[in-house]
């Protein structure tokens, strides 16, 4: 299976960075990855995690991940990773920015100024510095595919999700943008969200919900696969995984 997988994939020869791999969805895309036959690049800021999850790649498609181990929030690394990149492959077929924090669900003058420039730091200051960083590796591709992922909560006001809420918005706008610069080229950009799913995270919005009444991160990736494969032509979409 593995094997076959390699050449026979829907993502067979198609390089993908995704990045807060280590966990939850984005372990959950990596190994969707891996059996369609996808060459991994996976960051984190856990080593460990990312090597628990190389482990698991290898056993689905006798493949060795590219792991990355840094924080987002280091956006001097995020150009060296193009740079890197570019060395070492010459392009990139599929970006999924992934990872992404919570903060703390508060009233917006109770949030310290510090974690409100952390959260937007990490869930779209990053993004946008893999934007600029990896968009020229993607437009090498024959057809580089861009996914990130949102929420529901970027659409329409709810109390109390403050940060989270407005940099998932802000996100769905700059994704939206940068969809409408890249018409022209081969590359596509798109939104996934998740819905309802057994995180770390949604656990912590909703500490009183049942984790058994919700779908698995492996349970809705399919759409992390449809976005990523060289016959998805969409464009500035927001779709739902589940």
């Amino acid at each position: 299976m593995t094997a076959s997988a390699a050449t026979t994939g829907r993502l067979a020869g198609r390089i993908a960075l995704v990045t807060g791999a280590s966990r939850g969805i984005g372990a959950a895309i990596a190994r969707a990855y891996a059996k369609e036959g996808a060459e991994l690049i996976l960051t984190a800021r856990t080593t460990g995690g990312l090597e628990e999850l190389d482990d698991e790649v290898r056993t689905l498609s006798g493949k060795t991940s590219l792991l990355v181990p840094f924080d987002l929030k280091d956006f001097d690394a995020i150009d060296r990773l193009g740079a890197a990149l570019y060395e070492r492959y010459g392009k990139l077929d599929v970006l999924v920015g992934n990872a992404g924090v919570l903060g703390t669900l508060s009233p917006l003058g109770h949030i310290s100024p510090k974690e409100f420039q952390e959260v937007i730091d990490i869930n779209l200051t990053a993004n946008w510095r893999l934007l600029r960083s990896l968009d020229p590796l993607l437009r090498q591709s024959e057809a580089g595919r861009a996914i990130f992922v949102s929420s529901g909560a970027a659409r329409g006001p709810r109390a109390y999700w403050g940060t989270y809420a407005i940099t998932k918005a802000a996100l769905e706008m700059m994704v939206g943008i940068y969809a409408q610069e890249i018409l022209q080229t081969n590359v596509r950009a798109n939104m996934i969200d998740p819905g309802r799913t057994r995180t770390r995270m949604r656990a912590k919005a909703y500490p009183g919900e049942d984790p058994q009444s919700l779908k698995t991160p492996d349970e809705i990736v399919a759409k992390f696969v449809d976005l990523a494969t060289a016959d998805f032509t969409g464009n500035g979409e927001i779709v739902k995984a589940q």
